[in-house]
């Protein structure tokens, strides 16, 4: 491992504290360090109060906050004299812990600080660095880790047994930290959870934890375990995406409500999950107490969601039984899932958290290889790895996380979804939580959102293959369809049937109707998959009850799809799939309509064109995210036991009444 420390990027972090934010950002670039909102850094600040006081703040990396990208404003300053003394006490309850802490806070509008902040307190050094080093926890992950970390270290540091985190392992390290220091002691490997080091500073402290994880490194090179081999020649699994699908479906089922499952079929994954003793060498535990919150106890071996939850709950007797207070269990559905047939799935109520548990568990995946490589992984009982689990202050964080979004873990597909009336949709239901296909002939599509929860591709819906390839990458990324919006259309300019030529029928109706109906065909065995039943919105027209001149194979076609629709709402109905059918008219912000269109539409009727953008009873405008908003409710609870409706949304028009 390499110092990352550039004196020229140095000098732009001015101060003991811009120092801090400097180095730690350092650590949080290395994701074999920290990853996620994992580990913390600390600096001792001598300062003075409004009323001219000086006084020593320990500012220590807040709750929330990634080491990454953290700034000064992320650390939470907390007066030292307050710590020094709540680390005297007998004892201390998390809760109470936690509320010493926020209230000795000399700002307000901080966050919340670690649960690690009184262990920082009690180090005498002026910068504190703690990171979950992958290559330290292969170490510690041992049966003999305590002997091979003072093969490595020497008295370099100190050796603390597992505890959990908080003011009970403060009191720990307090005593026998003095006894195993030295003039030589630069940090402290607190057993199957992680390393501290200490410096003068922000330098210091940062590259000599450099230098002991890179001792990490080395020992287990020099023990032939540090390069891990990949699969020889593996071959991605050609899982079909009903096979994720139904994965999906049992887990959500076990959650009681949708998840989003990501799958990984990389190499690297796939040497893991085709181990022979996968199923020996997953279910020791977590690398680190840390991750279960994240990930829970073990990963599922194979499909059997049922098995898995009867052995999680098992797991919670036993525990709860010894415990002292009782607790309310967690979901049994699990987090990680190891299939030689799927790869790697990891789990999430959420695209991000599922991308979290993929991280995290990668990285587990290294660590117990290369324990294994040394001797054999061995992780924390099942009861430490349970109590953090099922920490009071975790409980909390849940508690607090209020109402998840309508449509959570749940995965929609929009056509025509790069403009107008498609990409309103988009927004509608990103915003209601969903996760996102986007499908556009337009290639601005991959580029309309950035972020995990949308999914961009470049696709000509009339092409049965693009659509099978785009709805295999969605249930890959996202693990399955719960929501489909058929919105894709053309409406060319107006023509008489006297002068309708075949092919401008024949591409009318190839984009209009067939493309949707071969959609909806391919969608249905993923719909049928859906945990709370699936959804379909088809995006109709006014021509439908009532067509205008000059638009023969639009209206024709709009006609088809709506009876498409309801006899799909007859069909689908026992697979509790909902089908539904609004009728937009003069939405005039979509692509269909040129500034040429418009104005000959208008001129048609005898109106300007703001006139006739508002020529319905109600003289209002029709926008794409009118339709959006209801296209998104028509999928969600409001609309639970309404199939095979047609809806108008058009401002009142006197034909349609």
């Amino acid at each position: 491992m390499q110092s990352l420390w550039r004196d020229d990027e140095a000098a732009d972090y001015r101060g003991d504290l811009a120092q801090r934010v400097y180095t730690s950002r350092l650590l949080g670039r290395d994701k074999s360090l920290v990853l996620h909102g994992g580990g913390n850094t600390s600096v001792k600040i001598r300062e003075r109060n409004l009323v001219g006081d000086e006084e020593d703040i320990l500012y220590v990396k807040g709750s929330g906050w990634d080491l990454e990208f953290i700034e000064e404003a992320g650390f939470s300053p907390v007066r030292m004299a307050h710590l020094l003394k709540l680390a005297k006490l007998k004892a201390l309850s998390d809760p109470q812990m936690v509320n010493e802490l926020v209230t000795h806070m000399t700002r307000a509008s901080a966050p919340a600080p670690s649960v690690e902040t009184i262990l920082h307190a009690l180090l005498p050094h002026k910068y504190v660095d703690h990171t979950h080093s992958d290559a330290v926890l292969a170490v510690t992950n041992t049966a003999d880790g305590p002997h091979r970390i003072t093969e490595i270290y020497g008295d370099k540091v100190a050796v603390i047994p597992y505890i959990m985190p908080g003011f009970d392992l403060a009191r720990l390290c307090a005593g026998l930290l003095p006894e195993q220091s030295g003039k030589n002691t630069i940090g402290m490997v607190l057993l199957n959870h992680g390393i501290f080091s200490f410096g003068a500073t922000a330098r210091e402290s940062y590259e000599r934890m450099i230098q002991l994880v890179d001792m990490a490194e080395r020992y287990l090179e020099k023990h032939r375990a540090w390069h891990l081999q990949p699969a020889a020649g593996a071959v991605p699994p050609t899982t079909q995406p009903a096979e994720i699908a139904a994965l999906r479906k049992s887990i959500s089922q076990c959650a009681g409500s949708p998840m989003i499952v990501a799958t990984l079929q990389n190499s690297r994954t796939l040497a893991f999950v085709r181990r022979a003793d996968v199923a020996t060498v997953s279910q020791q535990g977590p690398a680190t107490p840390d991750h279960v919150i994240r990930t829970k106890r073990l990963p599922m071996a194979g499909r059997d969601v049922e098995k898995y939850a009867q052995s999680y709950q098992a797991y919670f007797a036993q525990n709860t039984q010894q415990g002292k207070e009782p607790k309310t269990m967690l979901d049994a559905a699990p987090r990680v899932v190891l299939d030689a047939g799927l790869g790697l799935c990891t789990v999430g109520r959420t695209v991000k958290d599922a991308a979290i548990v993929a991280d995290l568990y990668t990285h587990t995946m290294d660590v117990i290889e290369r324990s294994t490589l040394l001797g054999g992984y061995k992780a924390l009982p099942a009861r430490d790895i349970f109590d953090v689990e099922y920490w009071d202050l975790e409980q909390a964080k849940l508690r607090k996380a209020g109402k998840p979004p309508l449509f959570a873990g749940e995965v929609a597909l929009v056509t025509g979804a790069a403009s107008g009336i498609g990409k309103a949709c988009v927004d509608a239901l990103l915003a209601r939580g969903a996760a996102v296909l986007g499908l556009d002939i337009d290639g601005k599509i991959t580029t309309l959102h950035k972020r995990q929860d949308f999914l961009g591709i470049r696709c000509d819906i009339t092409s049965r293959e693009a659509v099978i390839a785009a709805l295999a990458s969605a249930v890959c990324a996202y693990g399955g369809l719960d929501i489909l919006i058929l919105n894709a259309g053309v409406f060319p300019g107006g023509t008489k049937i006297s002068a309708l030529d075949d092919d401008a029928w024949r591409k009318v109706m190839g984009i209009n109707l067939d493309a949707n109906l071969m959609l909806m065909r391919e969608c249905h065995g993923l719909l049928k998959l859906a945990p709370r039943g699936g959804r379909v919105a088809v995006i109709g027209s006014k021509n439908v009850p009532a067509p205008g001149p000059g638009a023969a194979a639009y209206s024709a076609s709009k006609a088809a799809l709506t009876q498409l629709a309801r006899v799909a709402a007859l069909e689908w109905g026992a697979d509790n799939i909902r089908v539904n059918t609004l009728h937009p008219n003069a939405v005039f912000d979509t692509g269909i309509w040129s500034d040429e269109i418009l104005s000959s539409r208008a001129a048609h009727y005898g109106h300007s064109v703001e006139q006739y953008k508002k020529n319905n009873v109600l003289q209002t405008e029709i926008t794409s995210r009118d339709i959006a908003e209801l296209a998104a409710e028509t999928c969600g609870p409001l609309f639970a036991k309404t199939t095979g409706a047609q809806i108008p949304v058009d401002g009142g028009n006197e034909r349609v009444i």
